[in-house]
C-alpha cells in the first residue's frame, strides 16, 4: 500500500473513535510527514518504505523548528497512527513505539491578575463587546473555549438556567448558568436553535465552518486584543479560566476548610475527581500559604 493510502485508511479508521478537533490535529501531522518525505524522500513510495530512522529524522525536524513538546505530540499521533496500521496488517510492526520521548517543559497560560483582568473587560466593552460575552461565558461558567465554540442556541436552557455541552472528557455535561452570566444573555427565543450560540459576530448568527476554524478564530481576535494591551503570548483565552477558577477557590477558603472550599469547587468546574482538582489548582498556583514571616 502507499504511503498516503495507508494513511488515509488509518484516518478513516480512527474518524469516529476520536474527537473531530483530534482527527483534524492528525491529518495535520500525518501530512507535515508527508510532505516532508515527498520533497527529501522521493523514492519512498510504500509504506512498507517507510523507517524508523526516517520518522526519527522528520521528528528532529520538528523538534528544531518548534519545540520538543511538539515532537513528542507529533510522535503520539504517529504511534497511534502506525498501531492501526500494524492491527490491520498494512504494516508489520509499530516501531514509532519504540522512539523515545524527550523531556520537556510544560507550558500554560498565566493567571491575570485582578487589575489585568478588569483592564481587559473594560477595554472589550468599547472595542468588541461580542468578544467580550464569549469570554464571560467562558470565565463565569468554567468551560473551555472549544467547548464555548460547540454549543449551539438549543444548548442553552434560560428557564432551568443550565447548558448541556460536550466537555473534554464526557459525551455531554450540563451546568448551570450563573447569574451574572445569565443577565448578559440576550434574548434567544427568536434564534435558530441549530445556530451557534457565539457566531463570527452576533448570537446566534449563522456560520458554516469547522469547529477548529471557529475555535481558532476566537483566538486570533483576542491576540488583537493582547496586542494592544501589550500582554505576551503567555497569555490566552485559556488563562479566563485559571482566573475566575482561582478567584472563586480562594473566596471558598476563606470561609471554610481547603478540602471542604475544593468539594465546593468541584461541583463548579466540573473536575472528575479531588485529585484532579488539586492538581490542577497546583499548575495554576490557586492554592498561596498565608504569610509565613513569623516562622523566619
Amino acid at each position: 500500500m502507499t504511503v498516503d493510502n495507508a494513511f488515509k485508511r488509518a484516518i478513516e479508521l480512527k474518524a469516529n473513535i476520536i474527537a473531530e478537533k483530534s482527527l483534524e490535529d492528525y491529518k495535520n501531522r500525518l501530512n507535515g510527514l508527508q510532505k516532508w518525505l515527498k520533497k527529501n524522500h522521493k523514492d519512498v513510495k510504500l509504506i512498507n518504505q517507510v523507517t524508523k530512522k526516517l520518522v526519527v529524522d522528520y521528528l528532529n525536524v520538528v523538534q528544531l523548528r518548534s519545540s520538543a513538546r511538539n515532537r513528542n505530540n507529533h510522535k503520539t499521533v504517529y504511534s497511534s497512527i502506525f498501531q492501526v496500521l500494524e492491527d490491520n496488517d498494512i504494516i508489520e510492526k509499530n516501531f514509532i513505539k519504540q522512539i523515545s520521548t524527550l523531556k520537556s517543559k510544560p507550558t500554560r497560560h498565566k493567571t491575570y491578575t485582578h487589575k489585568e483582568q478588569i483592564e481587559i473587560f473594560k477595554y472589550l466593552e468599547s472595542e468588541d463587546p461580542h468578544l467580550l460575552l464569549f469570554i464571560k461565558f467562558m470565565a463565569y461558567s468554567f468551560i473551555r473555549p472549544i467547548e464555548v465554540c460547540r454549543l449551539k442556541v438549543k444548548d442553552v436552557n434560560i428557564e432551568e438556567k443550565t447548558i448541556q455541552f460536550k466537555a473534554k472528557n464526557k459525551a455531554l455535561k450540563t451546568k448551570i448558568i450563573p447569574q451574572i452570566l445569565l443577565k448578559e444573555l440576550p434574548d434567544l427565543s427568536h434564534l435558530n436553535k441549530e445556530h451557534y450560540l457565539f457566531g463570527a459576530n452576533a448570537i446566534g448568527e449563522k456560520w458554516n465552518t469547522n469547529l477548529i476554524n471557529r475555535r481558532d478564530y476566537f483566538s486570533k481576535r483576542y491576540k488583537t486584543v493582547k496586542d494592544a494591551l501589550n500582554f505576551s503570548d503567555n497569555y490566552g483565552l485559556y488563562s479566563f479560566r485559571h482566573t475566575f477558577i482561582t478567584k472563586v477557590y480562594r473566596a471558598l477558603v476563606k470561609e471554610s476548610s481547603p478540602y471542604e472550599a475544593k468539594s465546593k469547587l468541584m461541583q463548579i468546574t466540573g473536575h472528575s475527581s479531588m485529585t484532579a482538582l488539586e492538581k490542577y489548582l497546583r499548575d495554576i498556583d490557586a492554592e498561596l500559604p498565608e504569610d509565613y514571616s513569623n516562622l523566619l
